[in-house]
């Protein structure tokens, strides 16, 4: 709500004003203060015209049609009429001698009653100009009245007296009242059934404290409604609604009762709307609103039914004083509903709307401050009759006007906005491109509003006024004015042309230029009145589109004003709406369908909107580049969102992608990217997001909807073709199914490189693959035939193919897809060649199915009888559908000639199946399938044909039948072979030991098949010659121990049985072996067999108990015993016997390490293990030695136990002495020295070959440059002790070399210690910073380096990767391991500090 306007005139100053509003238009405001006058103002508050009178006016009124306001004054029996339409006043003398005191014009007719002081009446007419006077209606002064719409006339008196009475002053009826009349009302009281006979009641306030309804009809029936004593006085009351009254109250009170005849006087709703008093209410109709006024001494917030409504009032001055003036406001439709809730904003200084929920209703408040209301109070309150504006009287003689209706006017062109924001007011705007808004000043309240890219136009009737849109303030500059030949219905502007609808024509001007040339620039539409009225236009940059009442549709190219494409409808159209370049448009039509045209092909392109919503108003196409082929449909109610889908497999089409609740009481008028911006009723714009575009409202980064809500989201994007929105939503988090629906609309919409993305995504191979062999395809037809096939719309895709320029797609298509009656179809017109080959392709399919008939046709049809192959196929096929039709001789005849040995077979099976087994076999044997011909042979009988048939058959069963069949006739070897054939092994072994005595075979054959039962028949055989052995070796085969063990004990083969026993026994078999052997005193088979049935205390002492000559191996059984038991005092037992303390001789320490090792006790292991090493590097043995250190070096190393320094110092002198003949065979010298130095500095440890490896390492440093090195062990071989041992050959040489020393040395390199990187010559082995003993090389015996770091990968030893290379290109084994190892298995490591663990050797 907006003040508009304050009519405060000096002499009204002090109080109160009578006023009245025009009725109907409203464009007149009549006031009356004390200064004898009544002075006559527009709705925009200028003074129009002046009333002088006699004396003060006591009363005026408007006739029903706002043309003529009647005037009363004081000490006057004059009546002054002032005529709005010619601004003329006259008078009429009433002819009655006493003052005027009541005046009121008929609702329905020129009728004028006016009453007097002394209750006299006088009805005038002003049509007529006729003049009833009715003396003595009241005996006192006439107060109130009022006329029904049946031009009965209800007046009230002083007398205290009700009087009814018809258009001719006739009193129809009069009843005494209790009390002074106040207010007075026809009206309709509700009842059970609808009444037609009109207004059937009167109300009247009686002494402002009661209220009583007369019904006219029924005299005696009047109700008497009476009120709480705190609500005060009734102020004020109206009726409205269906039989509703509002009540007013002094106490500030606000009231709504029923008449219904089973609710009369019900309180509906109550509210206590002012704190002190009440001064006035009014309704407005057509707001369906009402209005209540007056004074509250403070701010006040209550709670009524749960919910608070809160009054604020602004005081006249900034600091408080004793009074303020409210005016509350509220809604009267559904006062139960508390769902929609009314949003207005404060839109002017000095007043204050404050809205608030009821239970049954709305409440809109407003509080005026010091520029609009004067202290101290309000007086009277009134509507105009269109609702637009509020009038409330203050009691000090001043009259505020509100607007609280602003007619919707508004338009878009682009994304620019004008719209009506007051009565004389108009603001552009550009919110999509951030452009200030300009208010513009308009001379008329408009009726309409028209804006282009560069200009404005508003208008009423037949003249319009052109404002240009500018950069400087304010903004606008005014144009011109144009009056055109009829009322203006609407208008359209662009760039450069106006375009105005006017009685059913459009005139079509430029808006800029000088007369002279705006007469040339100017167009009437149609030029012939019989192509119909035109009913509606709209104008875009290039194009004029106008619509008439024969249903045309019509495009004028604004560049030649020459219609360029029409359209013609079966109906009138009433409204058309192009988008923004005018390529398409939308209309309506007569009967409320709509329809979506492309004029540049009018004849094919016109869809019918679904689902189009008769209530449509109006139509908006989306600005959004991205959206041109989006538009809304809106209604009152609703916003309905379509998408035109122009590119698609199917073709152009239309869908409704959903629909969003509209605001009330605003109007849509710029759709931009999903938004839509409204008018609303107050004069401002409010922006409504579209439900159709919810997928805008988060970034794919920050999703937080629910898997339902996204999935809708994508099915929303999908349909507004947003596909890169849709896809980053799927890659959000979309699911399979998500995927699958993002994938099929791509499909649809023919967008294939965004398909491959999105299966590409979703993990679909297989149409990537599919959707890359169709990518470079550029006719559209046939690029979606294959996309409607993969969506499997086969059908669609024919029709495809077919119009495009390679048409046999459809039917390699349908051939693909196993349609062959289509496929038929399209051949005889595509390709008739192919005929034949579809019509054997058909025949395989129906032969499959069984509909041999039409098979044996489509076969015939095949034959083409130039292509060999295809003809062979369709032969068999109609060999085998002639046996399968009962034509067998033609079958089998077709199947001989042929040379396929399948349909041979084929046509066997098809035979046999029908019995016909002669004919089976003989195509059987024809095709060389000699089992299944000899299997139908032997179901014949035919034993001749099986027997010729026999070498040729693998199949045991034929062989088996065969032989059953010989055997028979008795004759046994042929028997034996047939069964051997079958491989009936224990049928052979019985006929070659029963009947052909030949147990030589049957014994083979039983070793090779480990025949069960033949080996039992066996057995027996040799049982019953004494073969003893044999009998027992062939119940073992046969599982039958118990038998071969008392066979073996009672004829002493018990060592025979044990033998063939094996591993296969029972621990009872084991346990009554070894009982047997020790009864027999045989102490190594019975400790052999006691510990493999468990008894390990046993079988250790019988292997003890061995004679000498079985020690080795009863020593070596003795120890895994033990290891098995791990039984302390057997393991003791075993120990005292190999120390030789029960004995006295002492057995070899390798049996001790063998013990220590099944126990597990790596330690003892350990020190046996280079006791061992020792003893066998003493008797030169060095590989042994270095293979036993190095298994136990690996033993201790798999337990995680510390390795012994004894240990760890002796594997690497051995390995170093390995090395040395490694390198001495490549030639490597220096390499070959380094390890020979280290070996003879550890000489004592090889006291078997002292001479031979000093004298090597003389040779080898000599060779190497290390001639001090060579000189230092040539003098050691000089002492008495190894000199005449020395190799002849060299020991001249050795002898020179100590009598002529030559001490230069080749310096040794220098590398970092692992640890800590100290530098150490690189055979250094021990670190002197750091300590640590250094892991060494096994490929050249240096110590480790942390960047050339190496293992092998089977013993797990450290090796520079760079020597390790270099030695494996020439070796091809492990030095240490002796495993076959290749350069391609050793990998470098770049972390060796696992390997790098110091005290690493048990010190």
């Amino acid at each position: 709500m907006k003040n508009v306007f304050i009519l405060a005139e000096k002499a009204w100053a002090g109080s109160s004003v009578l006023y009245k509003w025009q009725k109907t238009l409203g464009n007149y405001i009549a006031v009356a203060g004390q200064d004898n006058s009544v002075k006559i103002f527009d709705r925009h508050g200028h003074k129009w015209t002046e009333l002088n009178l006699p004396g003060r006016c006591v009363g005026m009124d408007w006739d029903k049609d706002g043309d003529i306001l009647a005037v009363i004054a004081a000490k006057s029996s004059s009546i002054y009429l002032w005529v709005a339409s010619v601004n003329k006043t006259s008078q009429i003398d009433s002819g009655m001698r006493d003052p005027m005191s009541f005046i009121l014009w008929s609702k329905t007719g020129p009728l004028l009653a006016v009453g007097t002081v002394k209750g006299n009446l006088l009805i005038y007419n002003q049509q007529t100009s006729r003049k009833i006077p009715v003396l003595g209606k009241h005996t006192k002064k006439i107060t109130c009245g009022c006329w029904s719409t049946e031009n009965l006339l209800a007046l009230g008196s002083d007398d205290n007296t009700l009087s009814i009475s018809n258009h001719e002053g006739d009193t129809i009826r009069q009843t005494a009242l209790r009390g002074e009349p106040a207010e007075m009302y026809f009206s309709v009281m509700k009842t059970d059934e609808r009444s037609t006979q009109g207004e059937n009641a009167v109300s009247v306030s009686v002494d402002k404290k009661r209220l009583i309804l007369f019904d006219i009809n029924n005299p005696e029936n009047w109700s008497d409604l009476t009120f709480m004593s705190h609500y005060g006085s009734i102020v004020s009351y109206r009726w409205y609604g269906d039989g509703y009254i509002l009540i007013g109250f002094s106490h500030g009170y606000f009231l709504v009762i029923s008449t219904h005849i089973t609710e009369m006087g019900m309180e509906l709703y109550q509210a206590h709307n002012h704190k002190d008093c009440l001064n006035s209410v009014a309704v407005s109709p057509a707001l369906n609103k009402a209005a209540s006024c007056g004074d509250n001494k403070y701010t006040q917030a209550f709670k009524r039914d749960s919910t608070f409504i809160l009054f604020i009032c602004l005081h006249e001055k900034l600091k408080p004083c004793d009074s303020c003036c409210s005016i509350k406001i509220h809604e009267l439709s559904e006062l139960r509903d508390i769902s929609n809730v009314v949003r207005l904003d404060d839109e002017t200084k000095g007043e204050t709307l404050i809205f608030s929920r009821l239970s049954e209703g709305y409440t809109e408040q407003f509080s005026l401050i010091a520029s609009h209301l004067p202290p101290p109070g309000l007086d009277q309150l009134s509507w105009t009759d269109d609702g637009q504006l509020l009038a409330v009287s203050t009691q000090k003689g001043a009259v505020h006007v509100f607007l609280t209706k602003l007619p919707i006017l508004g338009d878009s062109f682009g994304t620019r906005l004008a719209y009506l924001t007051s009565q004389l007011e108009v603001t552009v705007s550009n919110q999509v491109e951030r452009e200030s808004p300009v208010t513009i000043e308009v001379e008329v309240e408009p009726t309409f509003i028209a804006v282009g890219p560069y200009h404005v136009a508003v208008g009423m009737n037949n003249r319009a006024w052109f404002y240009e849109i500018v950069d400087q303030e304010p903004g606008f500059n005014k144009l011109k004015d144009i009056e055109y030949l009829g009322t203006i219905a609407s208008m359209r502007l662009n760039s450069d042309y106006a375009a105005a609808l006017f009685e059913g024509k459009v005139q079509l001007h430029m808006i800029e230029g000088r007369d002279l040339e705006e007469k040339k620039q100017m167009k009437l539409f149609p030029d012939d009145d019989r192509k119909g009225r035109i009913l509606c236009h709209a104008l875009t940059a290039d194009f004029l589109y106008y619509s008439t009442d024969a249903g045309n549709v019509m495009c004028v190219l604004l560049e030649d004003w020459e219609t360029v494409s029409s359209y013609s409808h079966s109906v009138g159209v009433r409204k058309v709406f192009p988008d923004l370049n005018g390529t398409r448009l939308v209309f309506i039509d007569d009967k409320s369908c709509g329809f979506l045209l492309s004029p540049a092909n009018a004849t094919d392109s016109c869809f019918e909107l679904p689902n189009f919503s008769p209530t449509i108003k109006g139509v908006l196409w989306d600005n959004w580049h991205a959206d041109r082929g989006v538009f809304v449909a809106y209604d009152d109610d609703k916003v309905y969102t379509y998408a035109l889908h122009k590119t698609t497999i199917y073709g152009p089409r239309v869908l409704l992608v959903g629909s969003t609740a509209l605001p009330f009481s605003q109007k849509p008028l710029l759709l931009h990217n999903g938004e839509l911006t409204c008018q609303t009723a107050s004069g401002k714009t409010n922006e409504v997001a579209l439900s159709t575009h919810s997928f805008l409202k988060h970034s794919a980064d920050t999703l937080t909807d629910s898997p339902p809500e996204l999935s809708k989201q994508i099915t929303q994007a999908l349909v507004l073709k947003r596909f890169h929105e849709a896809f980053d939503l799927c890659k959000a988090a979309g699911s399979d199914t998500d995927w699958a629906e993002l994938g099929k609309a791509c499909l649809v919409h023919m967008e294939v490189e965004l398909a491959i993305q999105v299966y590409r995504m979703s993990g679909n191979a297989g149409m990537v693959l599919s959707l890359q062999g169709i990518q470079g395809i550029e006719n559209r037809n046939l690029l979606a035939g294959h996309l409607a096939m993969f969506l499997d719309d086969y059908n669609l895709a024919q029709d495809l193919y077919l119009s495009s320029n390679c048409p046999i797609t459809a039917l390699e298509m349908r051939r693909d897809l196993l349609h062959w009656d289509s496929a038929l179809l399209l051949a005889k017109s595509l390709a008739e060649n192919q005929i034949p080959f579809i019509s054997k392709e058909y025949a395989i399919h129906l032969e499959f199915i069984g509909d041999y008939v039409n098979a044996l046709a489509h076969y015939e049809k095949g034959m083409t009888h130039n292509n060999k192959e295809h003809d062979e196929a369709c032969q068999a096929g109609i060999a085998r559908m002639s046996i399968r039709m009962g034509d067998i001789r033609r079958g089998v005849s077709q199947a001989i000639q042929h040379p396929s040995r399948v349909l041979k077979k084929e046509c066997g099976a098809i035979l046999e199946s029908m019995k016909q087994f002669s004919e089976a076999a003989q195509l059987y044997e024809k095709g060389q399938y000699y089992d299944k011909a000899a299997s139908v042979y032997i179901r014949c009988k035919n034993w001749a044909k099986v027997g010729e048939l026999l070498p040729n058959v693998s199949s045991p069963k034929i062989h088996l039948q065969y032989a059953k069949a010989k055997e028979a006739d008795g004759k046994y070897k042929d028997a034996a072979q047939a069964y051997e054939s079958a491989k009936d092994w224990d049928n052979v072994i019985r006929v070659q030991l029963e009947h052909l005595n030949n147990p030589e075979d049957a014994v083979r054959i039983v070793r090779e098949t480990q025949s069960i039962d033949g080996a039992k028949m066996v057995a027996r055989f040799f049982l019953r010659l004494n073969d003893y052995g044999s009998a027992i070796y062939f119940l073992v085969l046969s599982q039958c121990n118990d038998e071969a063990f008392q066979l073996a004990q009672q004829h002493g083969q018990m060592e025979v049985y044990a033998d063939i026993i094996g591993s296969k026994a029972t621990q009872e078999d084991y346990q009554s072996i070894a009982l047997y052997f020790e009864g027999e005193k045989k102490h190594l088979q019975a400790g052999k067999f006691f510990r493999k049935c468990g008894q390990y205390s046993r079988a250790l002492k019988h292997f003890l108990k061995c004679p000498n000559s079985d020690d080795n191996l009863a020593i070596e059984m003795a120890i895994e015993t033990v290891g098995q038991a791990k039984d302390i005092s057997l393991t003791n037992q075993l120990i005292d016997y190999l120390m030789g303390e029960s004995d006295g001789m002492p057995k070899d320490a390798k049996y001790l390490f063998r013990l220590y090792m099944v126990l597990q006790q790596y330690r003892e292991a350990a020190r046996t293990a280079i006791i061992i090493a020792r003893e066998e590097q003493c008797a030169g043995n060095y590989r042994n030695a270095h293979d036993v250190l190095f298994s136990m070096y690996r033993e201790l190393q798999a337990q995680k136990i510390k390795i012994p320094a004894e240990m760890a110092t002796n594997l690497m002198i051995l390995h170093s002495y390995l090395l040395v003949k490694i390198y001495v065979k490549r030639g490597d010298h220096l390499k070959g020295a380094r390890m020979l130095i280290r070996v003879s500095n550890n000489i004592s440890k090889f006291p078997a070959h002292v001479v031979p490896l000093l004298t090597s390492a003389v040779i080898e440093c000599h060779r190497a440059g290390l001639r001090n090195s060579a000189f230092s062990f040539a003098a050691m071989l000089m002492r008495p002790e190894y000199r005449n041992e020395i190799d002849l050959k060299y020991r001249k040489k050795i002898e020179a070399m100590v009598r002529r020393p030559d001490t230069s040395e080749l310096e040794e390199e220098t590398t970092p210690c692992p640890f800590c990187g100290f530098q150490l010559p690189q055979n250094e082995l021990l670190c002197i910073s750091c300590k640590n003993s250094l892991p060494y090389c096994i490929a050249t015996g240096r110590h480790m380096l942390k960047e050339d770091w190496s293992v092998c990968p089977y013993c797990d030893f450290p090796a520079l990767y760079s020597q390790f290379i270099q030695l494996l290109e020439t070796e091809t084994v492990c030095p240490m391991c002796s495993e076959t190892l290749s350069d391609k298995e050793v990998k470098k490591i770049s972390d060796c500090s696992r390997y790098l663990q110091p005290d690493e050797q048990d010190q």
